[in-house]
């Protein structure tokens, strides 16, 4: 795919074919998010005041719990790009509550997430959320060693890091970007961040450690870990890209639509960044017009498939269409220039020995 267009150029071809509605917030959107949140609040306060928890009943409310966190953060991302709700005060306020458990504040992730990511998604020095290349590599002695790792041993590591990577990569933005704000919005970013925070510590005072276990820690890594599952198979098996192409460098997984309802159809990734400013609950409609416009170009994944690949695949670029293992220097195409997961072992290997020359220009 050598002809990149950008996503204004593919979304100017599709905008005419949808419904005027579609390009309207959707309120009722609200209501799925104030389930969970009554849920969670729910599930908190019975954790609090049982007298004798088991265990297994600390591991069933912590799953839910899980699994509303991570429902609310997919609602705040929508809500945050003013799909839901247009006015900015009660769209910040609706967007803090959402990813109040993810403790991401509204103006951290509007400027890391919807101005930088989705301007420069898949760019060289530019993505925030993008892999690192070969030379981003040789400056990061720490990784360089954690690289040196068997790859097996690295994909061990790297999907139990999902557990923590939301949160971790959160407070990275928050270090990245607050010097980028204005000195008199600093405050509210600050206030923003430490508030949920707070509160985590706050019910681990009321709680003692081991209820705060169950009602908090257990849930929080089990939510990173439902939201990472996409974020880390949205653009990460694919190239990098010097024009925002989302139909090169976005993938869409598949997933059951009972899960697709529980997570306002985050799984329509590629939609998503043709349309940002669209409610996720027309992204159906999206996907069949791309498809019927630009079958070869498209690229979506059962979503076990995707993480599969990523489990497979080395987490570096060479260059901006194929990964690096860069101990022994073997060579992984990316989705668009090679990648099949449905290949044998044997066309693994003959399409390794075919890259060996360029492998040894690594070291």
């Amino acid at each position: 795919m050598k002809d990149l267009q950008s996503f204004g150029w593919y979304a100017a071809k599709i905008a005419p074919k949808l419904p005027k509605e579609a390009f309207k917030p959707v309120p009722s959107r609200l209501w799925g998010g104030l389930v969970y949140l009554l849920i969670a609040i729910a599930g908190i306060l019975v954790i609090g005041l049982l007298n004798n928890l088991h265990p297994w009943l600390g591991i069933g409310i912590a799953v839910i719990l899980g699994t509303c966190f991570a429902g609310m953060g997919f609602l705040g991302h929508e809500i945050l790009h003013g799909t839901v709700i247009r006015k900015p005060w009660l769209r910040d306020f609706l967007g803090a509550v959402a990813f109040w458990p993810l403790s991401v504040g509204p103006k951290l992730w509007r400027k890391w997430h919807n101005t930088t990511h989705h301007v420069h998604t898949q760019h060289d020095g530019k993505d925030p959320d993008a892999w690192p290349t070969l030379e981003n590599l040789s400056h990061k002695p720490l990784l360089q060693k954690v690289y040196k790792l068997p790859m097996w041993m690295r994909s061990i590591v790297s999907f139990a890091f999902l557990s923590v990577s939301f949160t971790l990569h959160g407070l990275f933005m928050f270090k990245r970007f607050i010097t980028e704000f204005k000195p008199s919005k600093r405050p509210s970013v600050w206030i923003q961040l430490l508030l949920p925070w707070a509160m985590w510590l706050g019910l681990l005072a009321w709680l003692g450690p081991v209820k705060w276990f169950f009602a908090v820690l257990l849930p929080l890594l089990i939510a990173n870990a439902i939201v990472m599952s996409y974020i880390s198979t949205n653009h990460r098996l694919n190239p990098m890209t010097d024009v925002n192409d989302p139909l090169a460098n976005s993938l869409t997984v598949t997933v059951p639509k009972w899960i697709d309802v529980i997570h306002f159809n985050f799984s329509y990734h590629t939609e998503h960044h043709l349309f940002p400013g669209m409610s996720p609950k027309y992204y159906p409609l999206v996907k069949k017009h791309i498809k019927e416009m630009w079958p070869e170009r498209y690229h979506e994944m059962p979503h076990w498939k995707a993480l599969v690949a990523l489990w497979k695949t080395p987490h570096v670029y060479f260059n901006q269409t194929q990964f690096v293992d860069p101990a022994p220097g073997n060579l992984y195409p990316s989705l668009g220039y090679g990648m099949n997961q449905n290949e044998t072992v044997e066309e693994k290997k003959r399409k390794r020995k075919s890259v060996s020359r360029t492998s040894k220009s690594i070291h």
